[in-house]
C-alpha cells in the first residue's frame, strides 16, 4: 500500500477543480499550484493549500517539472495528480516523481512511453493483435519518404504528430500537391505543443465514428472496461460533443471493442485510468487510433452512466487498493451527453479569445452537471487552452439527456468575451446528430459548409433594440427633440454589421427606430440598480429574461438564452475610418507571431496567407480580406501581440 495524505494537483482550470473536490471528499489534503496568470483562478481558492510557481506561459509554469516537484516538497505532498494535458503523459515527469518518492497518480513511466508515442504504440498493437489503421510509422521523417508513403497508402491521408494528442499536430491531406505544406505546418504545431516534430501517416477512414473505451487497471493485474464514449462530433480533430453509450452501439460490438481495449492495456502492464481510442466504420469494423494514458476531458459521461467516480478510482488504485468492481459488476444505465464551452469567436474562424468574465451563471436542474474552472471577474489569459467549462446532462434515454442539455445551455450565461454557446446549440439541433448518425467529418463537411456562421447568426431585432436602449443611455444631453419627443441617436456595431438607431423614452418604455424607419416598442419591466445582470424585458407582448453586462470601450454583452452577443457603441466618424481600414489585418487574439508569410510591396489576393499566429497552443492562419499590395508590416516572427494590435496594412493596387 502507498500511504499518502496530501495530494498536489499539477494542473489548472476545471480538471484541477474536479480532482480537488473528490480528493477532499475522500479526506485528503489538497494542494494547488498556480502561475502568475492564474492567481485569481477558482482552483486556487478551492484547494487547502496553494503554491505559486510563477511565470505565465505553460513552459514557465505547469510544464516546469522542477517547479512542480519543488512545490510538492514545500507542501509535503505524498502524491501528485497530473490531470490531463500538461505533464499528464510525460515519461520524464512520472520518472522524476518516482525518484523523489512521490506517488504519481497514473500509469508507469514505461506505459506512458510505450503508448504516448503514436508510432511506438502502433508497433506495439501489432503484437497485441489489435486492428490498426493502414499507415506509415517508420523511422524516417524525411519529406520525400513521407510523400512516397502517402502515395502507397492512398489519399486522403492524415498527417499526425507522433507525440500528439488533443487534436493538435494533425492535418487532413486530400491531394499530393498539398502534402509538403501540411507536413511543415503539422511539424511546427507538434514541436510547439509536444516538444517533438516526429510525424506519422495514417489512411483517412471516411465516414467513420470515433469511439473510445474507458479502461481501468489496478496494481494486482486486474483490468476492466467501463463502456464506451462516442466522440465523433469534432471540429479540426478536436472533440466538441461526447456521449455515452454510443448511439447505434450493439452489445456484441461493445464487448468486442472492450476486450480489445483491455488487451491493449494489459500488453503494457497498465495501471490506472486510460482510454483506448478507435475509428469505427459504417460496417462496424474498428481500428486502433491511440491510447491516452490519463483521465479524459469527457470522463464525466462515463461517470454518469456507470454511477462511479473515476477520480476516486484513480486515488484508490494509486494507494494500492484493488479495483472496486469486477467486469461482470459494471453496467451502463441511461444516457449522458457532454459539450465543451470554449472562449472562442465562432464567426471568425473559431479563434481563441481572452478577456474578463463579467458574468458567469451556470445551469441547474435535474440531471445537470457542470465542471467549471472559472468564476465571475476572472481573467481569461492567452497562455492556456480556451476551454472554460463542460456541461453534462443525464437522462433515462438519449432524447431526455439531449433535451436537458439544450435547456441547460440556454440557462448558461457567460458574458465578457465570445464563446461557442450558440454554435453548440446549433450542433445539438442538427438532424444528423439528433439521429445519432454523425461521423468525424460531419461538422467540417456538412454543418460548416451548409451556411457560414456569420450568416447563420442572424441577430434578432429585439437584441438590436435592447442594445440601442442600454447604450443610448450613455449619450445623455446629446439627444435632440423632434415633434416634442426626446430622441437619442446611437450607432451600434455587432460583428461586421454597423447600424444606426433613434431611441425615444417614456418612463420605462422605449421606442426604437432603425435606419430603415422600422420601429419597435420595448419595455424594461425589471432591472438591477447597476444596470447590469438579469433584467426582464417586454417586447411584442412577450416577456423575456435577459442577462447583460457592460465592458470597456462602450461594449454591451447580451445573453437572451438563444443568443450571446456583444454590441459596441461607436461614433459616427468611426464608421468611415473603419471602412477605410477594412483591408488591414489586426490580431484577432493575443498570441505569438509564428510566421510572417509576406513582405512589403508584395501583391496578395483575397484569401492569401499573411501571418501564422500561435495562441493557446493552436496555430491560426490569418489571411487577406481583399486583394492589394502589402504596404506595412508591423511585426516580426516571435513578436508577442495583444488582441486588436495592427499586424499588416494592405493598399488597393492602382489601376492603370
Amino acid at each position: 500500500m502507498n500511504i499518502f495524505n496530501t495530494i498536489l494537483i499539477a494542473n489548472r482550470g476545471e480538471i484541477a477543480v474536479r480532482v480537488i473536490k473528490t480528493a477532499k471528499k475522500m479526506g485528503y489534503h489538497t494542494v494547488a499550484v498556480y502561475s502568475d496568470a492564474d492567481a485569481g483562478s477558482l482552483h486556487v481558492s478551492l484547494a487547502d493549500t496553494a503554491v505559486c510557481i510563477g511565470g505565465t506561459s505553460a513552459d514557465q509554469s505547469y510544464l516546469d517539472i522542477d517547479k512542480i516537484l519543488h512545490a510538492a516538497a514545500r507542501s509535503n505532498a505524498g502524491a501528485i495528480h497530473p490531470g490531463y494535458g500538461f505533464l499528464s503523459e510525460s515519461t520524464a515527469f512520472a520518472e522524476r516523481c518516482e525518484q523523489a518518492g512521490i506517488t504519481f497518480i497514473g500509469p508507469s513511466a514505461r506505459a506512458i512511453s510505450l503508448m504516448g508515442n503514436k508510432t511506438i504504440a502502433r508497433q506495439h498493437m501489432v503484437d497485441a493483435a489489435v486492428p490498426l489503421v493502414p499507415g506509415y510509422d517508420g523511422d524516417s521523417n524525411d519529406d520525400s519518404v513521407l510523400q512516397k508513403e502517402a502515395e502507397r497508402i492512398g489519399y486522403p491521408v492524415m498527417v499526425k504528430a507522433a507525440a500528439g494528442g488533443g487534436g493538435r499536430g494533425i492535418r487532413l491531406v486530400r491531394e499530393a500537391a498539398k502534402l509538403v505544406a501540411e507536413i511543415a505546418s503539422a511539424r511546427g504545431e507538434a514541436l510547439s505543443s509536444f516538444g517533438s516534430d516526429e510525424l506519422l501517416l495514417e489512411k483517412c477512414i471516411e465516414q467513420a465514428r470515433h469511439i473510445e473505451i474507458q479502461v481501468f487497471a489496478d496494481q494486482m493485474g486486474h483490468t476492466v472496461y467501463l463502456g464506451e464514449r462516442d466522440c465523433s462530433m469534432q471540429r479540426r480533430n478536436q472533440k466538441v460533443i461526447e456521449e455515452s453509450p454510443a448511439p447505434q452501439m450493439t452489445d456484441a460490438l461493445r464487448q468486442k471493442m472492450g476486450e480489445a481495449a483491455v488487451e491493449a492495456a494489459k500488453s503494457v502492464n497498465y495501471v490506472g485510468a486510460g482510454t483506448v481510442e478507435f475509428l469505427v466504420t459504417q460496417s462496424d469494423e474498428f481500428y486502433f487510433l491511440e491510447m491516452n494514458t490519463r483521465l479524459q476531458v469527457e470522463h464525466p459521461v462515463t461517470e454518469l452512466v456507470t454511477g462511479l467516480d473515476l477520480v476516486e478510482w484513480q486515488l484508490r488504485v494509486a494507494a494500492g487498493e484493488p479495483l472496486p468492481l469486477q467486469q461482470h459488476e459494471i453496467s451502463l444505465t441511461g444516457h449522458a451527453i457532454e459539450v465543451r464551452l470554449y472562449a472562442e469567436d465562432c464567426d471568425n474562424g473559431f479563434t481563441p479569445q481572452t478577456g474578463t468574465i463579467l458574468e458567469w451563471v451556470k445551469p441547474t436542474g435535474e440531471g445537470v452537471r457542470v465542471d467549471e474552472g472559472i468564476s465571475k471577474g476572472q481573467e481569461v489569459s492567452p497562455y492556456y487552452d480556451s476551454m472554460l467549462a463542460k456541461l453534462i446532462t443525464y437522462g433515462s434515454t438519449r432524447d431526455e439527456a439531449l433535451r436537458r442539455l439544450k435547456h441547460a445551455l440556454t440557462q448558461t450565461v457567460l458574458l465578457g468575451l465570445p464563446s461557442n454557446k450558440q454554435f453548440l446549440l446549433r450542433l445539438l439541433a442538427d438532424p444528423t446528430f439528433v439521429e445519432g448518425k454523425a461521423t468525424t467529418r460531419h461538422i467540417e463537411e456538412n454543418i460548416l459548409v451548409q451556411q457560414e456562421l456569420s450568416e447563420a447568426a442572424n441577430v434578432s431585432q429585439d437584441s438590436w433594440a435592447l442594445a440601442a436602449v442600454l447604450l443610448s443611455r450613455t449619450v445623455g444631453a446629446s439627444g435632440w427633440r423632434s415633434t416634442g419627443t426626446l430622441r437619442w441617436p446611437v450607432r451600434l456595431k455587432q460583428g461586421e454589421q454597423t447600424r444606426d438607431f433613434f431611441v425615444a423614452q417614456d418612463s420605462n418604455q422605449y421606442c426604437v427606430e432603425d435606419d430603415e424607419a422600422n420601429s419597435l416598442t420595448l419595455t424594461i419591466l425589471k432591472e438591477s440598480s447597476e444596470h447590469k445582470g438579469q433584467m426582464l424585458v417586454l417586447s411584442n407582448d412577450m416577456q423575456q429574461a435577459v442577462n447583460v453586462a457592460f465592458g470597456q470601450q462602450q461594449i454591451l454583452y447580451v445573453d437572451n438564452g438563444s443568443e450571446t452577443l456583444n454590441f459596441q457603441k461607436i461614433s459616427f466618424s468611426e464608421k468611415k475610418a473603419e471602412e477605410e481600414l477594412g483591408a488591414n489585418l489586426v490580431a484577432p487574439m493575443s498570441g505569438r507571431i509564428a510566421e510572417v508569410k509576406v513582405s512589403i510591396g508584395q501583391s496578395v489576393k483575397k484569401g492569401d496567407l499573411l501571418i501564422v499566429l500561435e495562441s493557446m497552443k493552436m496555430f491560426q492562419e490569418l489571411t487577406a480580406t481583399q486583394a492589394g499590395v502589402v504596404s506595412e508590416i508591423y511585426v516580426t516572427e516571435d513578436t508577442q501581440v495583444d488582441v486588436g494590435v495592427p499586424l499588416i496594412d494592405i493598399e488597393q493596387e492602382e489601376k492603370t
